[in-house]
């Protein structure tokens, strides 16, 4: 195991987390933080965590229901174009043989 230092809203909290994982654990610990700073001072401080628990939350949440409206248009077009590369290729190698 292997401890990190968060700092969140001007505090310090030490975290365990597994060896190799430190940056991991730092980086999101900044994402806190961040939303923290967003919501400003004006609220107690466990009540700034829950804000921007929430916050996060929300943005994972939203995340996910994009992710799972399936490829966008464009992917679809770029993978579309590529499978047409193959078959193109794929037809020239067989008439090649």
């Amino acid at each position: 195991m292997s401890n990190v230092t968060l700092r969140i809203g001007g505090r310090d909290y030490v975290v365990a987390c597994a060896e190799g994982e430190e940056d991991r654990v730092a980086s999101l610990g900044a994402l806190i933080d961040d939303k923290v700073r967003s919501i400003g001072g004006a609220h107690s401080e466990p009540r700034q965590l829950l804000y921007a628990a929430l916050l996060l939350a929300d943005e994972l949440s939203e995340a996910q229901v994009r992710s799972s409206a399936g490829p966008s248009p464009q992917m679809l077009e770029t993978i579309a174009d590529r499978l047409e590369s193959c078959a193109a290729a794929l037809e020239q190698a067989g008439s090649n043989a």
